[in-house]
């Protein structure tokens, strides 16, 4: 993987069906105002249904931004715990389909046997993170007992890091709608971030860039959402040991991430952060 992983332009197609491919398009409306009526246009942000396909059977269907899928595709799978390595992600090709997009994943065939043991509903709308699950059960998997990492950070660093944020956006300055996920450094640079329609999409493909990157330095992981249960869920299943995010948690999100050994630190502003767990990883200052 490139240095094009962490820098990403911004997305600038002309309007139409290939920008799409950047994540947003360019739609009419009218303005109706206190000044009058107005023709004009606004950016929009894609959402489309993804399909996933593993060893040719389906999986699951999520409501996606089309874009950063074989991040996508590989994120979701070890984030989701269906492989537990990337060296057994077999690859993924993207096909159009009437209703949406397939992503058909190769993974290894005993992989696959467990997956079809725990079977979902082939539905999911845009920012589910626990789609189609059809048991308590299968809500509320195992974790790791302690996620391996044990990093500090300062809270200069994460600061550092929420302040990169916006200018690390381009999909959201284009349309302001759209949720992101970013890889820090524990000296707060932005690392790689990716965006999508949905805030576990987003974090699935984040985990799917840093895998394909093949980046193992440590860090922290920054998200836009608030802290529900199935981001922390992902970050620990992938041993990500500090989770920050700019808005609060859930009291499910803090019970789990306190077993799993995750420190989670919310609403992220510079006259304070709020850690909720497993505060031995903040330095002080």
């Amino acid at each position: 993987m490139t240095a094009a992983v962490a820098e990403r332009a911004d997305p600038k197609p002309e309007p139409g069906p290939s920008a799409e491919a950047a994540g947003w398009r360019s739609v009419p409306l009218l303005r109706v105002g206190q000044k009058g009526n107005e023709d004009t246009e606004r950016a929009v942000p894609s959402e489309r249904p993804v399909a996933f396909v593993y060893n040719q059977e389906p999986y699951t269907v999520m409501m996606a931004t089309p874009a950063d899928l074989e991040d996508f595709a590989l994120g979701f799978s070890l984030a989701e715990g269906i492989i537990k390595r990337v060296g057994e992600f077999g690859g993924v090709t993207r096909r159009e389909a009437a209703a949406g997009l397939e992503l058909d994943i190769v993974i290894p065939a005993r992989r696959a046997r467990a997956l079809a043991a725990r079977p979902r509903n082939l539905a999911g709308r845009t920012g589910c993170g626990l789609c189609g699950i059809q048991s308590l059960n299968q809500a509320l998997r195992p974790l790791p007992v302690q996620v391996p990492d044990r990093p500090q950070v300062t809270p200069a660093a994460i600061l550092r890091a929420v302040e990169q944020l916006p200018d690390r956006q381009p999909l959201n300055r284009q349309v302001h709608a759209v949720h992101a996920a970013a890889w820090c450094g524990l000296d707060g640079a932005i690392r790689l971030l990716r965006e999508d329609v949905g805030r576990h999409n987003a974090l699935d493909k984040m985990i799917g860039a840093r895998a394909r990157a093949g980046d193992a330095a440590p860090g922290f992981a920054l998200i836009t959402s608030r802290l529900s249960v199935e981001m922390v869920q992902k970050a620990a299943t992938v041993g990500m040991a500090i989770l920050v995010a700019l808005s609060a948690p859930t009291t499910l999100a803090l019970e789990q991430a306190a077993a799993a050994g995750l420190t989670l630190v919310a609403g992220a502003r510079p006259e304070a952060l709020q850690v909720y767990t497993h505060p031995e990883r903040i330095a002080h200052s």
